[in-house]
């Protein structure tokens, strides 16, 4: 009787998707939660993580022509009010300071001593107070464009949290530009749109689809939101990114106006546009299994790890001696233009478990090293993307390093999309979308549903029905969606074109 494979993590996700999300993210050391209700602690290996999308982004923001500046945290409400959409948008997540400082009363505690004659926000986005600031530096066609973006943390009072994928506090980068024509403003919202898509799938190996949001689903105060979405293994949707074309409306509220090269006066035209440490959330979901975190090579924190299997103490200075060489030799082959970060495992503890706890953290490749193997000249290897092992000669691993990781950058990257693709359906009944999107067992809801491609009049009652019959929101209307006469599965009325339903985080 064939031996039951046993996973690290418990349950799977095929039990308690949610759970297993949690487990793996303990299970990798990424994060916890902190002490504060609804803030997390990002630990060292997911805060290197962190860096590392920071550090291929912030390029690819410069390369487009981006500076990196900073602005406060602190927001005076006032600010807030000038654009009316934007306040109502934000106004349920705002945090609020209301005074300057503490004192003690007379029963020996701390409390609030002196109230702020304006209270402020604690940052929930930049538009308001980096409008300002562009209205100050903003006097002749000559200051623009200015393209701008900040790293940064913000607040957004949530009461349902979860680790990476929604918290209280989180860290994000958010580009804000001011042109002085329309068709600036809308070519720099969509290059950005598609620096966000380049990065999900070339670096996280994460297939995205690229759209436009409906009028219920942009941003507050924007003319247009665009986004990119990508299906998690519970065939949920992400939103990973979003570029907004904000028009002239935080133009006029902060008064960003300039002296155009005719001599009138114009109001600039302006975007904005961010991702945050949710797309660590949207890796784990990508691509990690039953056995913990599977990270993509070009943002792993490591791209190597050497376990010396040592079994007495005569052995262990020469398996340490070779394992020193290898990492060497290792750290001196380049991988996406880079050294190789290779690491030598060298704790004392048993190698079952050592082992395990590098297949948790998803470290892409493992190298066993033994007296057998110095014996043979050779490396035992495992893959963490598709769990295969095999020895093979030292010179020919290293020789082949660079070439094996690009493989499996590719390979997370196919095994998503077929994901994706398996679970993508057209309907053309609301009968058919209604039970495409209910699980079949209420009391324990497996994976179920997936991307939904219907037609859709656009109406916002539509919306409101779906959301609270179903949870489904509109996701996104595809940019490269060809044009199809239709109509609404939901009203009959004329539709031109499919749009990706889906329930979402």
């Amino acid at each position: 009787m064939a031996k039951e494979k046993k996973n690290a993590i418990s349950p799977a996700r095929s039990e308690d998707y949610p759970e297993w999300y949690q487990q793996v993210v303990k299970a990798a050391d990424l994060a916890e939660n902190s002490p504060v209700r609804g803030c997390m602690v990002i630990k060292p290996w997911g805060y290197a993580l962190w860096e590392n999308i920071q550090s291929a982004l912030d390029k690819m923001f410069k390369d487009t022509g981006h500076k990196n500046a900073y602005f406060p945290l602190f927001i005076p409400v006032s600010y807030l009010e000038k654009e009316a959409e934007h306040v109502e948008g934000f106004a349920k997540e705002c945090a609020v300071v209301t005074h300057s400082r503490l004192e003690l009363n007379s029963e020996g505690k701390l409390v609030p001593a002196s109230p702020l004659e304006e209270p402020l926000i604690v940052r929930p986005t930049s538009e308001t107070i980096i409008g300002e600031m562009y209205s100050k530096w903003v006097q002749s066609y000559r200051d623009l464009p200015i393209l701008v973006n900040q790293w940064a943390n913000v607040v957004r009072w949530e009461m349902r949290t979860r680790l990476f994928l929604r918290t209280a506090e989180f860290l994000w980068q958010e580009g804000h530009t001011a042109h002085a024509t329309r068709e600036e403003a809308v070519a720099e919202t969509n290059k950005m749109l598609k620096v966000y898509e380049d990065f999900a799938q070339n670096y996280m190996a994460m297939p995205v689809i690229c759209g436009q949001k409906t009028e219920g689903e942009k941003f507050p105060g924007a003319v247009t939101t665009y986004c990119i979405e990508a299906m998690m293994q519970d065939r949920k949707a992400l939103q990973a990114g979003t570029s907004h074309f904000l028009g002239q409306n935080f133009a006029k509220a902060s008064n960003i106006r300039y002296l155009s090269e005719n001599g009138s006066q114009e109001y600039a035209w302006t975007t904005s546009w961010g991702v945050s440490t949710r797309l660590i959330g949207g890796m784990i979901m990508t691509h990690s299994d039953d056995d913990g975190l599977v990270l993509p090579p070009r943002l792993a924190p490591l791209h190597v790890v050497i376990l010396p299997v040592i079994r007495s103490d005569a052995d262990k200075a020469g398996v340490m001696e070779y394992c020193e060489n290898l990492r060497a030799a290792l750290m001196a082959k380049n991988y996406d233009g880079k050294p190789l970060k290779v690491e030598i495992d060298a704790r004392d503890i048993r190698g079952g478990e050592k082992t395990w706890s590098w297949i948790k953290k998803g470290v892409p490749l493992r190298v066993e090293v033994g007296p057998r193997d110095i014996a043979s000249d050779s490396v035992f290897v495992g893959r963490r993307d598709d769990g295969s092992k095999k020895s093979m000669p030292r010179a020919e691993f290293i020789a082949t390093v660079a070439e094996t990781l690009g493989e499996i950058q590719k390979n997370l990257f196919a095994r998503a999309l077929k994901y994706r693709g398996e679970n993508t359906v057209k309907i053309d009944s609301k009968e058919d979308f209604y039970a495409f999107f209910t699980p079949k067992n209420e009391k324990k809801p497996e994976i179920h549903g997936g991307f939904a491609l219907a037609h859709y009049d656009g109406s916002a009652e539509v919306e409101d029905m779906l959301r609270k019959d179903l949870k489904v929101t509109v996701r996104c209307i595809p940019l490269d969606a060809e044009e199809e006469d239709g109509v609404c599965i939901f009203t009959g009325k004329p539709s031109k074109r499919r749009v990706v339903f889906a329930k979402s985080y």
